[in-house]
């Protein structure tokens, strides 16, 4: 039998210098992995947790360990070398139900145990401004209650919930499997129940025995000045109603900002590209600058080159629950005329000649430094 058996440590996935620490840590994982309890049904998933089993109970005892070190599998086969054989080992407390639980830090919890309800989702959509500036919005949204026609109980007026006979309320049932190895205990969710602990004879016809329904909720949302695209908002204990008494979930809503025609944003910076005129960059001239709170004036100095970006201090975003503003960054681009007549460019080409190179002072820079000349 020992030649069809696989080495103990390829089966917990180690090396053979593997350390107390690693065979226990192994075994946790393949042990929870494969338990029947995670794979009702799954023979190969019990043959796996079996072997991983054994190997584990060799692996995890020092003189068990030394001896198939030494000897291998023959160490525990009748009259083999190691003279070491199972018998005598009792597997019952590997395969325990309970044990694995407490190995596991699990253990038969509460059915009846408060429990918090769920978060329910929603999405808001706004324009840029009501971002900016804030708003109250109106959402209608589903989430689920506690029934009013049976208190939530799940039965009908004037009837309660029964404790579950099969498994005496505890919700969990316990089967015992005499194996090769040993007595094989487990523990699953009851049958009858369905893991409630508690049956109903006369169900509700409200809830239809649930005990919970689902009803359409209409709120005010106060949406604070400053939210960004794709930020959320919670409203504490605004979702579904929690169980056995648990609190209740909140209502989180993502909120979507539709963009802006001319404005983008970055933080609480706000970017605007604004075009001019030839002669206002020659010149210098004073321009209408767009902002959230309506059109100011501003004066760009003559000789702007197009590209300069112009900060206005405070003419952003202002910032969530803080004092305090971003900044408008406005970027100017020279508009080059098109459809010239003739009279028109002549004078263009009469200004061009009457310019001197010190008014092309970048042009005759790039080219001095390409061509070692000038241009």
């Amino acid at each position: 039998m020992a030649e069809n058996k696989r080495d103990y440590y390829e089966v917990l996935g180690l090396s053979k210098n593997a350390d107390a620490n690693d065979i226990k840590k192994a075994y946790r994982t393949l042990a929870k992995k494969y338990h029947p309890d995670m794979n009702p049904g799954d023979k190969e998933a019990e043959q796996k947790f079996k072997e991983i089993n054994e190997a584990y109970a060799v692996l995890s005892d020092p003189d068990r360990k030394a001896k198939y070190d030494q000897f291998g599998h023959s160490a525990f086969e009748p009259g083999g070398m190691g003279g070491f054989g199972f018998e005598g080992f009792d597997f019952s407390d590997i395969f325990s139900g309970d044990i694995f639980s407490t190995f596991f830090g699990g253990g038969t919890t509460r059915r009846d145990g408060p429990v918090r309800g769920d978060d329910v989702y929603a999405k808001i959509v706004i324009s840029f401004e009501e971002a900016a500036f804030g708003c109250k919005k109106e959402i209608t949204y589903n989430r689920v209650e506690r029934c009013g026609e049976c208190g939530g109980s799940g039965a009908a007026k004037g009837t309660a919930p029964e404790t579950c006979q099969t498994c005496r309320g505890s919700g969990q049932v316990r089967t015992q499997q005499r194996t090769p190895f040993g007595l094989f205990q487990s523990t699953r969710a009851c049958d009858t129940c369905h893991g409630k602990g508690k049956t109903i004879k006369s169900p509700c016809s409200n809830c239809r025995a649930t005990g919970y329904v689902k009803v359409s909720k209409k709120l005010e949302v106060s949406i604070p000045a400053g939210i960004d695209d794709e930020q959320r908002i919670a409203l504490r204990s605004e979702g579904n109603d929690g169980k056995n008494g648990g609190p209740k979930g909140d209502l989180i809503i993502t909120v979507i900002v539709r963009p802006h025609p001319i404005f983008e944003r970055n933080g609480y910076n706000l970017y605007c590209e604004i075009p001019i005129t030839f002669a206002e960059a020659a010149l210098g001239a004073e321009i209408e600058i767009p902002t959230l709170e309506g059109n100011i004036k501003h004066t760009i100095p003559e000789g702007t080159q197009t590209g300069t970006t112009f900060v206005l201090k405070g003419k952003g975003i202002q910032m969530v629950n803080a004092r305090g503003k971003g900044d408008l960054h406005i970027t100017v681009n020279v508009e080059v005329p098109r459809g010239l007549n003739q009279q028109q460019k002549d004078l263009i080409r009469a200004f061009a000649e009457s310019c001197g190179k010190s008014n092309h002072t970048k042009r005759e820079s790039f080219f001095g430094r390409i061509f070692g000349k000038d241009k």
